[in-house]
């Protein structure tokens, strides 16, 4: 089995250990619904026996528009996503933008995730890295995946082993993103495990003029294809009716369809394993 296993919480990532999953919605609207999100996704993941990180963001800082929601900011989203954590007694996950996101991040967040337009900006790659915590560094869209071996040197570098790559699509034209799913076992080769983001995935950027669109039906052929290539892990953004979703709702899944994707992929990730 291709990488080494990275600690993330209770949980181990990669090197044949259990699929991960990270999960939530695309931004933190407001704490009853995140915290009724959780509930909800902590709920599949104790009857699936999944292991899950909550995913939600304090800021959408590349929104297409300056008018769209971007979220409720740093302190208040770090407050949201504790006590997600003291309810689910799971991890959380979060992205950060800037360099002084992540030592305030790192303090309630397992996993610090850099955005796939960010991967390449050293200086947060070292801030993230030097906190401790697992970062997890989603692809450039831009980027081939044999580059992002320089992500992980980067972090090494900084003195974090605890790095997650993160596969979501590239650019192909103009808005559309394509998926090559060699990019799972070639990132696998940085021996980082290797996570495949779904939704984000199926984005057409810009898509909509002031909004991204996306095509949120392919989100399970994607999922089950990566699940197929090997990946140790799949993010996946869920709302309760996603097309009322401040951000990213074309490309979420609705939480009704939820657990019967993520069943199916785990029956697919024992057959893998099973070889």
């Amino acid at each position: 089995m291709v990488g080494r296993r990275v600690r993330v919480g209770s949980y181990e990532v990669g090197g044949g250990a259990p699929l991960l999953l990270i999960a939530g919605p695309c931004v933190i609207e407001t704490e009853a619904f995140t915290l009724r999100l959780a509930d909800d996704l902590h709920a599949v993941a104790d009857k699936l026996g999944v292991n899950l990180v909550f995913k939600a963001s304090f800021d959408k800082a590349n929104r297409s528009s300056g008018k769209s929601f971007r979220g409720v900011g740093l302190e208040e989203g770090l407050r949201v996503l504790d006590k997600v954590r003291a309810a689910t007694g799971r991890p959380v996950t979060t992205d950060v933008h800037e360099v002084a996101h992540a030592a305030p991040a790192a303090e309630v967040c397992e996993i610090l995730q850099i955005p796939a337009f960010l991967a390449r900006q050293t200086d947060l790659l070292v801030a993230a890295g030097r906190t401790g915590r697992v970062v997890n560094v989603k692809k450039g869209q831009f980027m081939a995946p044999w580059d992002m071996k320089n992500v992980v040197s980067k972090l090494h570098e900084a003195g974090n082993d605890r790095c997650l790559l993160t596969e979501r699509g590239t650019t192909f034209g103009y808005g559309l993103l394509v998926n090559d799913m060699r990019a799972i076992p070639w990132m696998q080769e940085t021996g980082a495990p290797v996570i495949f983001d779904a939704t984000h995935s199926v984005q057409t950027p810009g898509a909509l003029g002031d909004r991204t669109g996306g095509d949120r039906a392919m989100v399970p052929t994607l999922a089950r294809a990566a699940v197929a290539a090997g990946c140790d892990g799949l993010f996946l953004e869920t709302h309760p009716d996603p097309d009322r979703a401040p951000s990213d709702g074309p490309n979420m899944i609705p939480l009704a369809e939820f657990p019967a994707l993520v069943e199916r992929c785990l029956r697919m990730r024992a057959a893998f394993l099973a070889g």
